[in-house]
């Protein structure tokens, strides 16, 4: 279902813990990082999509949210052709999508990436509100520093701490310094050595990648 421009009517979710961590989950067979989102059905309201995909992502019923906030209008981002397949090139243009910011109020092991059999994580983690942009695949950056912008006052406690919120904007926009060895590349016993979360202890049902912070795009063929 496109509207008259070629875009796909999509939902995107921004989960808050109680400390008001978001809800980070890698790509099923990449290294790229998102939030739940998924698209709008014929007929459905943008919160029934909203609903529908919480469950089939990650699990969720809508008894374990609430739901804090929303954006006011379609955010858009469009998908390079390398990612369309050939008999929706010249039709489909990408994305355009409503935010929902929900407050997780059951608990960690309520989230499950195997609620159906077509899964789109293969791990999970919490992370800090402004989430580092450049492990999500380059053509949704701008929509997520919007989505995240826009629905930050609503965030608890985060406008309490508004110096530090404009200190994270503005490192989460850049990439982080990477140590590299004399050929200008990550090795892999560095990479593990740096990563923060090697000795950190997983809440129930979470899973880490090693290396969450190298930056793969997703495989031509994925959903976008």
């Amino acid at each position: 279902m496109l509207d008259r421009n070629g875009f796909r009517p999509n939902v995107g979710i921004i989960l808050l813990n109680q400390k008001s961590q978001v809800f980070w989950g890698k790509r099923i067979r990449t290294h790229s990082w998102q939030f739940p989102q998924g698209g709008i059905d014929r007929g459905e309201t943008p919160e029934q999509a909203m609903f529908r995909e919480l469950h089939e992502e990650v699990g969720l019923h809508p008894q374990h949210v609430q739901v804090l906030a929303r954006t006011r209008d379609w955010l858009r981002y469009e998908v390079p052709d390398r990612f369309i397949r050939r008999d929706a090139r010249g039709h489909y243009k990408g994305q355009k999508q409503i935010w929902f910011l929900l407050q997780l109020v059951g608990h960690d092991w309520d989230l499950n990436l195997r609620a159906t059999d077509h899964p789109e994580f293969d791990a999970w983690r919490w992370n800090e509100y402004w989430v580092p942009l450049d492990v999500v695949v380059e053509f949704k950056r701008g929509v997520y520093e919007m989505a995240l912008t826009e629905l930050s006052r609503f965030v608890p406690r985060l406008d309490a701490r508004a110096d530090l919120r404009v200190d994270q904007r503005s490192r989460y926009a850049r990439s982080g310094p990477r140590e590299r060895d004399g050929g200008g590349q990550n090795t892999g016993v560095e990479a593990a050595q740096r990563s923060p979360f090697a000795a950190m202890e997983l809440p129930p049902g979470a899973s880490f990648d090693p290396d969450p912070h190298t930056n793969f795009e997703p495989a031509s063929g994925d959903k976008p």
